[in-house]
């Protein structure tokens, strides 16, 4: 494998964005770690997060001398990324809740973060709160539970409806939570159950992410660091349906992979599955 985009996360959160990025790099191999011997981080410490994934990230990087790291968790974001990017040597793109787009989105001026409970207190959400949606009402909830509820839809487990509901009636019934007409999916595991997400939504909102400008960002960086190596492409072989890019799906303890989940992961272009 050429040198590949290395991707980060907890758990599978981060193929919500990797769709994204393979279409900004098409040309790119893709190695996906989840670290799901860690798992869950929106439980975690700050103190636990800004120990592990460093350490974790510095063995990965000696190991398979990506070109681009991508860290697909906002948990991990938010609390550890200038840690990551002070021991590390390459490119390396973040993943943040997207106030940003939710201001200029929100007609109410009033919008929701809905992220893990790591990620809603972290002092980095207040800054973008602060620096792009000052004349916004910005309502928080964490929720642990939709993490295990995407995580069990990628496995092929049907989950109640009701169980969407409950997590989503804590964000909207907080007070001014009747006139949130934005939702930020502030991890990216929630990007994958989206869809249960607005049919439970008891009435039209608007769910969105930073998948897109993840992709531009990391579209750029590549091809900054080529003009860097004097060259045209980091990865100057085209692919085709014959040949496509390789994708791999690395997990950092034992796990058991049933068939849902490979013909799941197979369709995102993760072929193989490896144990560190």
């Amino acid at each position: 494998m050429s040198r590949p985009v290395l991707f980060f996360d907890s758990g599978v959160g981060g193929l919500s964005v990797l769709a994204a990025v393979k279409k900004a790099l098409p040309e790119a191999p893709i190695l996906y770690v989840a670290d799901n011997g860690g798992f869950p981080y929106g439980t975690k410490s700050e103190e636990e997060i800004a120990t592990r994934v460093p350490a974790l990230l510095g063995r990965l990087v000696e190991r398979y001398d990506p070109a681009l790291l991508v860290i697909a968790c906002n948990t991990a974001s938010t609390i550890a990324l200038p840690f990551i990017r002070s021991a590390l040597q390459i490119p390396v793109v973040g993943t943040v809740p997207a106030i940003k787009p939710a201001a200029l989105l929100s007609k109410s001026h009033v919008f929701g973060v809905l992220g893990t409970e790591a990620t809603i207190r972290q002092p980095y959400v207040d800054h973008l709160s602060e620096e792009f949606a000052s004349d916004c009402t910005v309502i928080r909830q964490g929720s642990a539970n939709l993490v295990t509820l995407a995580e069990a839809k990628l496995r092929g487990e049907k989950s109640d409806l009701a169980l969407y509901r409950a997590e989503l009636d804590r964000l909207l019934q907080q007070p001014e939570g009747d006139r949130i007409d934005v939702v930020v999916l502030a991890c990216t595991h929630f990007p994958l159950v989206k869809e249960e997400l607005e049919a439970v939504s008891p009435r039209p909102l608007l769910f969105i992410d930073g998948s897109e400008g993840i992709a531009r960002r990391a579209r750029y960086l590549a091809d900054q660091l080529a003009r860097k190596c004097e060259l045209k492409s980091l990865w100057p072989v085209k692919p085709n349906e014959k040949h496509p890019p390789k994708g791999q799906l690395l997990y950092t303890a034992p796990t058991e992979i049933l068939m849902p989940f490979r013909e799941n992961i197979k369709k995102r272009g993760l072929n193989e599955i490896v144990f560190l």
